[in-house]
């Protein structure tokens, strides 16, 4: 059996200043040559050199929830960004994607629009930042080049400070990646299998119109709604407990709200739905739930006895994915 490699002592590493070392996947050799893997030399470094965690980093933002769905909830979706000012000569339209090939953070096409990746590993405490950083590099790059990673000034750009704020934001959820290529049912060869790959890891999803946030999705045995809030935690934490008490938490017969968790600051409450429920029969169902919490938040009474169980249960089940 072959002997495994023993990484070398850090000091036998080159004396490489953090700002000259390239950013590279996490698993990947150091590009400072000491041969360890990034996140175990420079990618370290970088990590302890990250600005200070932005618990809400699209707050300000319109369609601040759908920001945090299409982040974390959403395998495939696009929306159309727009710049303060108005597009530069050369740049037909920005395009916010949920993932783009090869993990790219940004892609510039040929003919000049920008696609800008979201769910990408990010190399400060601050999304934000870094998604404004990795735009300005995307409308410098060349057309036909993609963008790769790099660690943002602390004191650079964030996405409010270059995004229209008064535009609105409207999701388009895709069944499959087809929109990484153009005229991609032309597509063959690797590409085609690409496609062909990341099409069939995609979980289906779909959004609920009229409710911000709100995203269905099919899992095997059951389907879910996924709600990302922006109400205050403790404000919906209790209005959830007095309907749950009440019996009136559900979207239906066979349906169930089963907890919630928190993602970059917002809380999002999640519902077992039965797999022959689709998301076009739980949209009615959701918008009368939310009629339902609006008035449950504008309540001002104590929790009762009953209400402060259900709050405790819902609380107990909560979780923090960031």
């Amino acid at each position: 059996m072959a002997k495994k490699r023993r990484p070398q002592p850090q000091s036998a590493a080159p004396q490489i200043k953090d700002g000259e070392v390239p950013v590279v996947g996490a698993r990947e050799p150091c590009p400072c040559g000491s041969g360890r893997r990034y996140k175990a030399c420079h990618g370290r470094r970088a990590a302890h050199a990250v600005t200070e965690l932005v618990q809400r980093p699209f707050e300000g933002l319109p369609g601040e929830c759908d920001w945090v769905a299409l982040r974390e909830l959403v395998p495939a979706a696009t929306a159309e960004l727009t710049l303060k000012g108005g597009l530069p000569e050369g740049v037909p339209s920005v395009t916010l994607a949920t993932v783009l090939p090869m993990a790219w953070p940004a892609l510039r096409r040929d003919n000049g629009a920008i696609l800008l990746g979201l769910q990408n590993d990010t190399a400060s405490g601050d999304i934000s930042r870094d998604l404004a950083d990795t735009l300005q590099r995307a409308l410098a790059a060349e057309p036909g080049s993609p963008v790769a990673a790099a660690r943002p000034s602390a004191e650079g750009p964030r996405l409010q400070d270059l995004l229209d704020l008064n535009a609105s934001f409207e999701p388009t959820v895709h069944t499959g990646f087809e929109f990484w290529v153009e005229n991609a049912e032309n597509a063959t060869g690797e590409v085609a299998a690409s496609l062909e790959r990341a099409n069939a890891a995609a979980i289906p999803t779909a959004r609920i119109p009229g409710l911000e946030g709100a995203y269905w999705c099919e899992a095997p045995e059951k389907n879910h709604l996924r709600w990302v809030t922006a109400h205050p935690e403790e404000q919906l934490l209790d209005a959830l407990a007095r309907l749950h008490a009440a019996g009136a938490s559900s979207l239906g017969e066979g349906t169930r709200l089963v907890g919630s968790f928190r993602a970059h600051g917002l809380v999002v409450p999640v519902w077992d739905l039965p797999s022959e429920m689709g998301a076009d029969e739980v949209a009615k169902p959701a918008a009368e739930f939310a009629e339902r919490l609006a008035e449950a938040l504008a309540a001002k009474t104590p929790l009762t006895a009953d209400e402060r169980r259900a709050r405790g249960g819902l609380t107990n089940r909560q979780i923090t994915l960031s």
